[in-house]
This record gives structure tokens, C-alpha cells and sequence, in this order.
């Protein structure tokens, strides 16, 4: 069960404590095992900070305290602090990953289940889109998602099956398995009624909780045999 440790110091030296927790992670490379830190600052009061400190289990958060490293800097940070700081442990029950719902929301409720409307909500005006299929890298905003998802479901009845996805900072990744049957025009290709299978990765990135920006990486010359517009 992932694990995870609040801290919570009030000091008006963060500068100091930044540099601190800097020089922390310098010494500590090939030996702690935290996997991610946040540091918030209170709005109501400028001097009260938290950091969120993630581990793979309180088992292996013990072991980071007992790193000689973790206790001498822990000492600099009190000297820093107007008080000492407190620490709360939690054992992570639940981890919503946000931007992984979003990215799932394109997938199966926009590209497959048609609801066009829920664009504006998932992507930027401004987004930029990186297709193998278009000639170059492209800004299409919300329009121009709207127009590939339209020309795509108009050639083909299709699901996606998502295989994995990765998250990291403002990054998802997915995986993704597509099968579809052809139904219109693709690419110059009259409808053949064959049902097709592709596989593909996405990558969207993140802004302010919307896709900012797509890369895409799919089989298309596998796609194109099966329609039969290449020999095999």
C-alpha cells in the first residue's frame, strides 16, 4: 500500500529550506526511496508550508528516515523552522489520478462515444496536435479535434480498448488498442465493410486541468492492409 508523509513547518526562511531540501535529494540519490514531493504554501499565511512526501510503503518510508542523510537534514530544517515541525503518516486508500480521467473522457466518451459537446471541456482553444498523418505539427484547438474525430467516425464504427497508461508530472500516456469496422470513405478507401484492429500510443500533455498538447503514434500501414490497400 503506497504510503504517505505530511509535513507541516511554518518558517519565513524558505529560501533556506528549498536550498535544504535540494541539497536532500543531492545526497540522497541512489538511496531513498520517496518516488514524489510537493511542497504547498498556505494562502492565508505565507510562512506555512506542507510537504507531501510519497513512498511505496510505510516500510519503505522507514527506511528513507534512517538514512544518516534524512536525520542531519532534518536538523537544519528545525533549526529553520519557528517551530518544530509536525508529520502526519497516511496510508494512501485512494489515488485519483485527474488528468488519467481526462484522457480517458477523450477515448471512450468523445473518439467513441460521439459526445462532441464534452470537447471544449477536455482540450485547450489553443491545443497542438503531432499526427503521423498530417504533414506537419499543427495548432487545431478544439475545432480542429472536432473535425478529426468526425472524419474518423464517419469512416469507421470503432471502440477503444485502453492497454496501460502512464502518468507523470502534467503526462499521460496510454496504450491503446482500436478496433473498428469500415463503414465510409478513408484515406481514398470506398467502405468494406471489414472489421480492423490497430494499435497505438498517445501522449497528452496537460495545462491548467486540460490537453494542451498530443503526440500520436499508431499502425496506419497495418490499418491500410487490412483494408486491402496494400499488398501484405
Amino acid at each position: 500500500m503506497k504510503f504517505v508523509q505530511l509535513i507541516d513547518c511554518k518558517t519565513e526562511r524558505f529560501d533556506d529550506m528549498d536550498r535544504l531540501m535540494d541539497q536532500w535529494v543531492e545526497q540522497t540519490k541512489g538511496k531513498r526511496t520517496a518516488t514524489h514531493s510537493l511542497v504547498g504554501k498556505d494562502r492565508a499565511d505565507g510562512s506555512h508550508f506542507v510537504e507531501i512526501i510519497e513512498f511505496p510503503s510505510y516500510e519503505e518510508a522507514m527506511k528513507n528516515s534512517h538514512l544518516p542523510e534524512t536525520d542531519r537534514i532534518f536538523q537544519e530544517m528545525v533549526a529553520l523552522c519557528e517551530e518544530v515541525p509536525t508529520f502526519t503518516d497516511l496510508d494512501v486508500v485512494r489515488d485519483e489520478q485527474l488528468n488519467q480521467t481526462t484522457s480517458r473522457r477523450f477515448f471512450h466518451e468523445i473518439a467513441a462515444g460521439g459526445n462532441l459537446d464534452a470537447i471544449n471541456e477536455v482540450f485547450a482553444p489553443d491545443y497542438a496536435d503531432h499526427d503521423m498523418l498530417k504533414e506537419e505539427d499543427t495548432v487545431v484547438g478544439s475545432d480542429g479535434i472536432r473535425g478529426d474525430v468526425s472524419r474518423w467516425r464517419g469512416a469507421f464504427d470503432f471502440t477503444f480498448s485502453l492497454d496501460r497508461q502512464i502518468c507523470e508530472g502534467d503526462d499521460v500516456a496510454t496504450l491503446w488498442t482500436w478496433t473498428g469496422t469500415h463503414k465510409g470513405e478513408f484515406m481514398g478507401i470506398a467502405p468494406t465493410g471489414k472489421q480492423c484492429t490497430m494499435t497505438g500510443a498517445t501522449i497528452f500533455r496537460f495545462k491548467d486541468d486540460k490537453i494542451q498538447e498530443g503526440w500520436w503514434h499508431y499502425d496506419v500501414i497495418g490499418l491500410m492492409r487490412q483494408l486491402g490497400a496494400m499488398g501484405k
